[in-house]
């Protein structure tokens, strides 16, 4: 589980962020300006950071620049008013990675989040091993280590896949599925999520180590077979 600290003196903007993170199951720190976000990060392993520009005490621009001085290169995801966006050069000059537009759309949040822990090489480490499968974040693949086999799965099936196992038994509703795989797309419907979850029973038919489950009215949920070989 990535860890990511929001630095937003907007209480309610701060907890509205964190709250959509934590619904997505990221940990999640919360603090009002750039000198309590760098003291939370000498205690906490953060894997991620969300700033607003403008904050008492030590703005978003001081805290990247504390950061890159240091060599942090942690990345950082700058919030920013439409008002400061000529400003933006700066932050791009001191190294930020990525920025978002006031007022924020909470799924566009989460694509950049994952996007950056991505071309971190953070989230791409990540391998989940259930049973004799391992699914490799990597390489989009599903492996069965009983006989080597390898099947690449597209990305959106994979992710699809990954989310369910990565938390058996939690129920995701269809919704919850496309604001967090399917993100802005324009086109998107709930039978996004069936179609896609009828080619991964197709693709895993006959694995031992796990199933897609059917939950009437809600959506779907992972679970965990106990290996017997």
């Amino acid at each position: 589980m990535f860890t990511i600290l929001v630095a937003e003196d907007d209480a309610s903007l701060n907890k509205i962020i964190s709250t959509k993170l934590q619904q997505n199951h990221f940990t999640v720190f919360s603090v009002f300006n750039g000198q309590e976000a760098l003291d939370l990060m000498e205690k906490q392993q953060v894997d991620l950071i969300i700033t607003d520009i403008m904050m008492p005490v030590m703005d978003g621009y001081e805290l990247l620049e504390s950061l890159r001085q240091v060599g942090d290169k942690r990345p950082v995801l700058m919030i920013t008013a439409k008002s400061q966006l000529d400003s933006l050069e700066e932050a791009f000059k001191l190294g930020v990675d990525d920025y978002l537009v006031k007022p924020i759309r909470l799924p566009e949040l989460l694509l950049r989040v994952q996007a950056l822990l991505r071309r971190a090489g953070l989230e791409a480490e990540q391998e989940l091993h259930l049973g004799q499968t391992k699914l490799d974040y990597a390489q989009l693949s599903m492996n069965n280590l009983r006989d080597q086999s390898t099947i690449h799965l597209p990305p959106k099936e994979f992710y699809l896949l990954f989310k369910l196992l990565s938390r058996p038994e939690k129920i995701f509703t269809r919704l919850d599925l496309l604001d967090d795989i399917w993100g802005m797309e324009d086109d998107k419907d709930e039978r996004l999520v069936d179609t896609c979850v009828k080619r991964l029973r197709q693709k895993c038919k006959g694995n031992p180590d796990f199933e897609i489950v059917s939950v009437r009215g809600l959506g779907y949920k992972g679970r965990v077979v106990d290996d017997k070989i």
